[in-house]
């Protein structure tokens, strides 16, 4: 079922026929969200600052997640031996550096209000600096080694070992005294965040996400071919 996920040729079929809806959908769902976000309060202490919030978590959330997904295909890659899972990891490292880029950018447009400076040393920010560090390295170590199986493989390893941060950067306002606040939405918890503030964040979340997931896709469809080529 789920055979597209580590198939190049299911996955070009899968992706000609969502690519479009999802298309749509996406519009649809950035539309609302910015609908939404125009319409949000504003904070009784930030001010206008805090509709910062809809780019830097989603970029944050989405930063992290991408991560986890080339960790996952970095073990499904080195133990089963499949190649299509070096193909997601070099397809979607500069994505994840982007929305790394992205949540630490408007980090820094929103810390600037709120604790005085641009940018503090804190146990949150930095392991994020780091995790667009490895992304860096990542999308470098692609443009190296010219046998392409010792490149591959050597990205992989260094993917799960650079998965080290991700623990680090989720749990840092909990384990060190920072800065950053610690997390307003939780799966294990309810939300301290006023729904007319979580609906937009959400919904920008989800829009983020496809904007994501279609770049992804066309990625991917491109470095498919790339292979085919040089085959």
């Amino acid at each position: 079922m789920f055979k597209f996920l580590i198939n190049p040729s299911r996955f070009n079929k899968f992706a000609d026929i969502i690519l479009k809806p999802l298309i749509i959908i996406t519009s649809f769902t950035l539309i609302l969200g910015l609908f939404l976000i125009y319409f949000s309060p504003l904070d009784y202490q930030q001010g206008l600052t805090v509709k910062i919030m809809y780019i830097h978590v989603p970029s944050a959330w989405l930063a992290l997640l991408t991560y986890a997904i080339m960790a996952i295909y970095s073990i499904i890659g080195l133990s089963f031996k499949i190649p299509f899972s070096f193909v997601v990891n070099k397809a979607i490292a500069p994505i994840g550096a982007v929305f790394t880029l992205l949540c630490l950018i408007s980090g820094s447009m929103w810390g600037k209000p709120m604790w005085g400076a641009w940018w503090v040393w804190d146990a949150r920010l930095t392991s994020v600096a780091i995790l667009f560090i490895i992304y860096l390295l990542i999308i470098f170590l692609n443009q190296t080694f010219e046998n392409r199986d010792v490149r591959e493989k050597t990205i992989a390893i260094f993917i799960l070992i650079g998965s080290i941060n991700l623990p680090i950067i989720k749990f840092s306002v909990d384990w060190w005294n920072t800065l950053h606040q610690p997390a307003s939405v939780s799966k294990l918890s309810s939300p301290s965040i006023d729904i007319s503030m979580l609906q937009p964040l959400l919904i920008m979340t989800v829009a983020f996400s496809l904007i994501g997931i279609i770049i992804a896709i066309l990625r991917i469809k491109a470095e498919i071919l790339i292979r085919k080529k040089y085959l």
